[in-house]
């Protein structure tokens, strides 16, 4: 039996579909009030609704230990998928509570449950990318700099848990994926970019970053998950892409127009703070927050030789990827 946290999420969905189709025997946990609507949708794009009723889902949060505790029994491998993504400086204590102290909760539990193997969605934001020159890989070691957003750091120590609880005897592999394009909440993370380029972005920038399918994340982690290895990490990247061309390729599967403005790093700090005094005066959190304006304007590459080498992978081909998702989200709007 293996049970999965963040089942419905963007990564937590494609993950049960995978484990529905390959018939394993699993647990979904959720809160109590979660909306089921974005797992539901993903299974219903790949017609599967059939598969998504038979989801054995348990009520409990990852800061609640005796909910843990009480759904993991029986099982005997676990996914861990749960996280808050969010760039806005109010979230700082939010991140923390769930991402770090509820990493420490569900490895705790998991020792104590008899957990023999699990598996852990990081991020290329726990890698040192704002620390090293060149291609990113798994050697690059996180080093604290100004540039690293809260986010990067709940992550790190995230990850830091795992670790932990890898020299406490629980076998571990971890990934770290890149921009993961996929059809969940068009108006959350990093689905937003199809809503917002089929709205008309008008401002490209000159930085560069990796992207990949939601299902290669998915993929990969089950695989690595069923293998041999253990206290591992591995880069998941589809494909490393500039800003601009990215957005010029979902601009076109969408038909809309292309990016026409760039955005200088004089426009950036102009444009993080407008949207912030809009944000203020309409009461919503802003679009463009100083952290992700300032992501936009940085070049980072990463290497997947690693996952290449040990498994075989082979990621999707990223044109198919945004052709895909960009279809998925015009027929979402009708």
């Amino acid at each position: 039996m293996i049970f999965v946290t963040g089942g419905t999420g963007l990564v937590g969905s494609h993950v049960l579909l995978n484990l529905a189709q390959k018939g394993e025997q699993f647990k979904a946990l959720k809160r109590e009030y979660s909306s089921l609507e974005v797992c539901k949708n993903i299974f219903a794009h790949y017609k599967e609704l059939d598969l998504f009723d038979k989801i054995n889902w348990v009520n409990g949060d990852v800061s609640d230990i005796p909910s843990l505790t009480e759904a993991m029994q029986d099982c005997e491998q676990l996914i861990h998928c749960a996280a808050i993504v969010s760039f806005y400086a109010s979230d700082a204590d939010l991140l923390r509570k769930v991402n770090i102290e509820g990493t420490a909760n569900v490895m705790d539990v998991a020792i104590a449950s008899g957990i023999k193997k699990a598996g852990f969605v990081s991020s290329i934001a726990a890698l040192g990318r704002n620390s090293t020159e060149g291609m990113v890989d798994e050697e690059c070691h996180f080093k604290i700099t100004k540039h690293d957003s809260n986010y990067s750091l709940s992550k790190y120590y995230a990850e830091q848990e795992v670790w932990r609880a890898s020299q406490e005897g629980l076998e571990v592999v971890i990934i770290n994926p890149s921009v993961i394009l996929g059809p969940g909440d068009w108006t959350k993370g990093s689905s937003q970019i199809f809503q917002k380029i089929y709205k008309g972005l008008k401002f490209y920038t000159s930085g560069s970053t990796g992207y990949v399918d939601v299902v290669d994340v998915a993929d990969s982690l089950i695989e690595l998950l069923f293998s041999e290895v253990k206290n591992e990490r591995f880069i998941v990247n589809g494909a490393n892409l500039k800003f601009r061309d990215c957005f010029d390729s979902i601009a076109v599967a969408l038909g809309k127009p292309k990016a026409t403005i760039k955005a200088t790093p004089f426009l950036k700090e102009i444009a993080w703070r407008v949207d912030a005094v809009r944000a203020f005066i309409t009461a919503t959190k802003p679009l463009l927050t100083k952290e992700t304006a300032n992501s936009a304007m940085k070049s980072n590459t990463y290497s997947t030789k690693k996952i290449e080498a040990m498994l075989g992978y082979q990621f999707t081909d990223m044109d198919a990827t945004i052709k895909k998702y960009a279809n998925w989200f015009i027929a979402d709007l009708k």
